[in-house]
């Protein structure tokens, strides 16, 4: 660092000593706790002062997102980890495609969990960055830098420019280097910090403030909610099923079961099962509806004639749901070696239910809990065990559960037909004391349990990746497919992404015939050009089940009478239908009628796929009766440890 920059540095306020703290290494716990909240009450003013031109930032985001631009944060350090954390944020939070709102950071994403040193000092590393987001005039981008002089931020804010970008500055600095670079500026002085130059604390604090601000605040200028709720999300976790689960229980009334059955069928998507079941519509015409009113739930019910005065307000707080989504306390008689543990564990969620026995032998479902998913294939065996741990203790926890172990419990987890996997949720469910009882099965088991009437037949699933499980009556079974992305789920969500993102990549060149799936992806990714496509696909390769959702785009051109995504379609049924065959040909079940239980996302989502199913398997000459959609596996696997009691 030069002399002159040094003394730069010195006199920017964020360096200078706070006499409130000079002593601090002399104070308790107790002091320095009370001193720091005090200095951080300080932090909401600074922010407040700077009102009108954080909502002038939010007028131009709002804007450029609406007419398909982007919002880009640049950063580094703590700035540009706050960056990319606000970003990542608003896929989950307001259903945003992947790549409308990008969080940059210098030395790249291995910078978010340790420094990279020197980063910060490379101006061209910002270019070079934004260059490869193919930066454009439609989009803004947000640089943040606390001292309002990182040369990473100072160079990218450069090149925004140049590009007819919208480039604002948040700094918390006045007479900040950036403010000569930039169309706006956010300037919320905050003063010394405790620790002299930890800007992580009080101005760390002020920008999470204003990105809070600029994102949420675009958001519902975009109607990305309701009122105050945020209808615009996909249920992708634990507790976004669960907030999605009482918001359409508030404006539907439905049960707790009916709610997570049209999320299911909605693909976990909140507005789409609002309209749908608010105007009678399939989840196809309810999302047609809300892309025809622009994504505005409430134009999208006004146009039917719904009217909802207000949003409900009513909408109960996750610790106390409405007696529509659960049943009564236990009671007190009740225990918890009376009750059973059901899990179903895929390639994008895992469900977990706590039933006891009810009337006229049917289970009661008494708690619901919800993850990520569990297959170690895909994830990584940590990860796995750590959502099917988060699901099985919501589950517990929304049943109130007393303590000691439950009576019985069935896994049905993606891959735990390996050893290694199945030793691994074994000593999890010892060192929970979590049954007395325990059986680990792959997820087709509990699908075949719930859609068999005999629990004998074929199981089709086809969600993120696809398989087929068999059982004959002399209880002898047999599997097809299940060998992972790399080289099998033929028919699956992934699978047939995949082959429509190749066709719409060789449309874009020339080599390949013309097809909607171009202009399909661009609109799903919220991007201008084919060739973006490249970084936002590859921004998220390793997220199956990211790559498997843009499978909706090709149902969609399929749906429209797409000549290439009709064939993607049709052989991914033909591509199901060989793994029933398979099945069934080595259980000698082709010869007659066999029941078939299907699940997963996909099939069970996608009428015209199982419509091509259908006579790919009369083509086959395969007879399957009864047919039997599974929207609920997780069903079958309490179904089979009730039965472990009786055997």
């Amino acid at each position: 660092m030069s002399r002159k920059s040094s003394a730069m540095l010195a006199n920017l306020t964020t360096e200078a000593r706070n006499p409130a703290s000079e002593r601090i290494d002399g104070m308790s716990a107790l002091e320095i706790v009370r001193l720091m909240n005090s200095e951080d009450a300080t932090v909401a003013g600074a922010v407040g002062r700077e009102a009108e031109s954080i909502a002038q930032a939010i007028e131009v985001i709002a804007e450029r997102l609406r007419g398909g631009g982007r919002l880009v944060y640049l950063g580094a350090g703590t700035s540009g980890r706050l960056g990319v954390l606000d970003a990542s944020e608003c896929p989950p939070t307001f259903s945003t495609p992947p790549g409308q709102v990008v969080g940059l950071i210098a030395g790249g994403y291995a910078a978010m969990t340790r420094s990279v040193e020197g980063a910060e000092d490379h101006p061209e590393s910002a270019e070079a960055d934004l260059k490869g987001l193919g930066l454009c005039p439609s989009d803004v981008v947000v640089g943040i830098a606390t001292s309002g002089r990182t040369p990473y931020v100072v160079g990218g804010l450069k090149y925004a420019r140049s590009q007819g970008a919208y480039a604002i500055g948040l700094s918390c600095n006045r007479d900040a280097l950036l403010g000569e670079h930039v169309d706006l500026a956010i300037t919320p002085v905050v003063g010394p910090e405790v620790i002299s130059g930890s800007t992580r604390l009080k101005a760390g604090t002020a920008t999470k403030m204003v990105l809070n601000m600029l994102t949420t605040g675009a958001m519902v200028l975009l109607r990305k909610t309701y009122g105050n709720l945020m209808v615009d999300l996909r249920a992708s976790n634990t507790k976004l099923v669960d907030r999605a689960r009482r918001m359409l229980i508030g404006f539907t009334g439905l049960s707790a079961e009916e709610a997570d059955r049209k999320l299911s069928e909605c693909g976990g998507e909140l507005k789409t099962a609002i309209v749908a079941q608010l105007c009678s519509l399939s989840p196809e015409e309810a999302g047609r509806l809300l892309e025809q009113t622009g994504g505005h739930l409430r134009r999208a019910l006004e146009a039917k004639g719904i009217h909802v005065a207000q949003p409900p307000s009513a909408v109960p707080r996750a610790s106390a749901p409405p007696p529509a989504t659960r049943h009564p306390p236990l009671a007190t008689h009740l225990r918890a070696d009376q009750l059973v543990l059901g899990v179903d564990g895929g390639g994008s969620r895992t469900v977990a239910w706590v039933a006891e026995r009810g009337e006229c032998a049917e289970p009661t479902v008494l708690g619901r809990g919800t993850a990520g998913s569990s297959n170690p294939q895909s994830l990584g065996l940590a990860q796995a065990m750590e959502n099917l741990d988060r699901a099985v203790t919501a589950a517990l926890a929304d049943a109130h559960v007393p303590s000691g172990p439950l009576a019985a419990a069935v896994l049905a987890l993606a891959g735990s037909d390996r050893k290694e996997n199945q030793e691994a949720v074994e000593r999890w469910a010892k060192k929970r004391q979590l049954a007395r009882w325990l059986r680990i099965v792959h997820d087709a088991v509990p699908v075949l349990a719930a859609g068999s009437p005999e629990g004998w037949g074929i199981a089709l699933i086809s969600g993120t990746g696809s398989f087929a499980f068999g059982r004959d009556r002399q209880r002898r079974s047999c599997r097809a497919g299940g060998w992972g992305f790399l080289f099998g789920d033929e028919g699956s969500g992934y699978a047939i992404a995949l082959a429509g993102l190749r066709c719409a990549a060789q449309a874009a060149d020339g080599r390949g015939p013309a097809t909607r799936l171009v202009d399909g992806f661009l609109e799903r990714l919220q991007l201008r050009r084919p060739e973006e496509l490249i970084p936002a696909i590859y921004r998220f390769a390793a997220d199956r089940a990211q790559i498997a959702a843009l499978a909706e785009v090709v149902l969609k051109a399929a749906d429209q009478n797409d000549a290439q995504a009709r064939e993607i379609i049709d052989q991914a049924a033909r591509d199901l239908a060989r793994l029933v065959q398979a099945v069934a040909r080595k259980l000698r079940l082709a010869d007659a009628s066999f029941p078939l239980a299907f699940a997963g996302g996909l099939l069970t989502g996608s009428s015209r796929l199982q419509i091509r199913l259908a006579s790919h398997l009369a083509d086959l000459g395969l007879r399957p009766d009864p047919v039997r959609r599974v929207a609920e596996p997780v069903a079958g696997a309490v179904k089979l440890a009730f039965e472990s009691l009786e055997s």
